[in-house]
């Protein structure tokens, strides 16, 4: 008997170990916990005077042979305003490269308000030798911040990817495959 609750209690341990990283993944993008920013599909009902400063950072991992960087360091928007901010990503090398962005915001207590509606990020993106590519940011501050005692001194938000290298390229039109280079997407 006392066997068998420890088999059961090792089973529940490896578990919840398996399942801690996707859990903590969606709890993160759900609550904007860790300065996760949150994902939207429409525009908010309204836009507030409150102004607040969003910059924008960008870095390359190791091995990309990539330029990233914003088209502005920085920009004021207004909380529920709709903005686009476009990012150019160049290929150095003379061969095809790949990468894909990864992103937080800071403050952390910030990403429950910053509402993304469309992103380069999560998708990957393939440069040929020495391409350069627009890749579009859509956000929003959300208006509810407002509501939050705890951002009242909040002025300043970072928006910050950073490209990794693909392990692999993509093969060209592979059923399952990432979206074709330059494509957008949610995330």
């Amino acid at each position: 008997m006392i066997a068998a609750a420890c088999g059961v209690f090792v089973a529940l341990m490896v578990g919840a170990a398996y399942a801690a990283v996707p859990f903590y993944t969606w709890f993160c993008r759900t609550t904007g916990f860790g300065g996760i920013p949150q994902i939207a599909t429409v525009a908010p009902a309204q836009v507030l005077d409150r102004p607040m400063t969003v910059r924008f950072d960008a870095n390359i991992g190791a091995g990309l042979p990539w330029r990233f960087e914003p088209e502005r360091n920085s920009i004021v928007v207004r909380l529920g305003e709709v903005v686009t901010i476009y990012y150019t990503a160049t290929n150095l090398s003379d061969r095809e490269t790949g990468g894909q962005a990864a992103y937080n915001v800071t403050p952390t207590t910030a990403g429950g308000y910053f509402d993304k509606i469309n992103c380069f990020c999560f998708t990957d993106q393939v440069l040929g030798p020495r391409e350069q590519r627009q890749l579009a940011v859509v956000f929003y501050v959300d208006p509810e911040l407002i509501k939050d005692s705890d951002q009242d001194d909040l002025n300043t938000i970072t928006l910050s990817y950073t490209f990794y290298p693909l392990r692999r390229l993509p093969r060209p039109g592979a059923a399952g495959e990432a979206a074709p280079p330059g494509g957008g997407g949610k995330g």
